[in-house]
C-alpha cells in the first residue's frame, strides 16, 4: 500500500515539475485565455455569488484550519506519523507561494475578475508576483487525495466507496472551475496546483494511513 502511494507521489512530483517547465515557457498562454473566455461566456453571471462563497472552502484559513483539527485529533490518539502527515499541507502551501514568487506567470487581468466576495480573511490580502500554481487547488486536492487514499485502501462497501470518491472528485472539479470562472486563476494554475496537491497528498497519506494487519 505505502509503496504504491510513494510511487504516486514521485509520479505527481515529476508531472508537476515538467508541467511547471512548460508553463514557464509560456506554452499555455493561448489555452489559458481561450478556456477562461469560453467558461465565462457559457456560465451565467447569476452564479457569481454561489461560486464566490464556494471558493472559501479552498482558502488557506479553512483548509489549513481543517488539517490542524485533524492534527489535534491525531494527537489525542497519539498517532505521531498522522500528525506529521496532516502538517504536510504547510510545506505544500509554502511550495505554492514559492512558485508564485519565482515563476513568471502573470495572473488574469482585472477585467476577468468576477468574485463579489468581501472578506477580512488574511489570505485575501496576501499578494504574490504571479499566479502559478493555485493555492486553493493545492490545498483542496491535498485533502481530497488523503481522504481518497483512505477510502481506496480501506475495507467496506464498494458502492459507498465509489459514491464518496465521486463526491470528492466533484468537489475538486468544482473548485477548479470556480477558480477559472471567477477570473482568479488560469487553467494552467489549476492544473499545477492539482499536481502539487496530489504529490503532497500522496506523501501525507503514507504517514497517515495505518499499516494493514496481516
Amino acid at each position: 500500500m505505502k509503496t504504491k502511494l510513494l510511487l504516486l507521489c514521485v509520479a505527481f512530483t515529476f508531472l508537476f515539475t515538467y508541467f511547471s517547465y512548460i508553463v514557464a515557457k509560456e506554452r499555455w498562454v493561448q489555452i489559458d485565455f481561450d478556456t477562461m473566455v469560453k467558461l465565462q461566456d457559457k456560465i451565467s453571471r447569476r452564479f457569481d455569488v454561489e461560486f464566490s462563497y464556494f471558493s472559501l472552502l479552498g482558502s488557506a484559513e479553512v483548509t489549513i484550519g481543517f488539517c490542524l483539527i485533524l492534527v489535534f485529533l491525531a494527537l489525542i490518539r497519539r498517532r505521531w506519523l498522522a500528525i506529521l502527515g496532516w502538517l504536510v499541507i504547510i510545506p505544500a502551501s509554502l511550495g505554492e507561494i514559492f512558485g508564485k514568487l519565482v515563476l513568471f506567470h502573470p495572473g488574469p487581468p482585472v477585467f476577468f475578475h468576477r468574485s463579489i466576495l468581501q472578506t477580512g480573511l488574511p489570505s485575501f490580502y496576501v499578494h504574490t508576483n504571479f499566479s502559478y500554481p493555485s493555492g486553493h487547488m493545492t490545498r483542496t486536492v491535498f485533502i481530497i487525495t488523503v481522504f481518497a487514499s483512505m477510502m481506496i485502501f480501506s475495507s467496506g462497501n464498494y458502492i459507498r466507496k465509489a459514491a464518496a470518491l465521486s463526491l470528492l472528485i466533484l468537489l475538486g472539479i468544482m473548485m477548479g472551475m470556480t477558480r477559472v470562472y471567477l477570473g482568479e486563476h488560469w487553467l494552467s494554475d489549476v492544473i499545477g496546483g492539482s499536481l502539487l496537491g496530489g504529490a503532497s497528498g500522496f506523501f501525507a497519506s503514507v504517514l497517515i494511513l495505518r499499516r494493514k494487519k496481516v
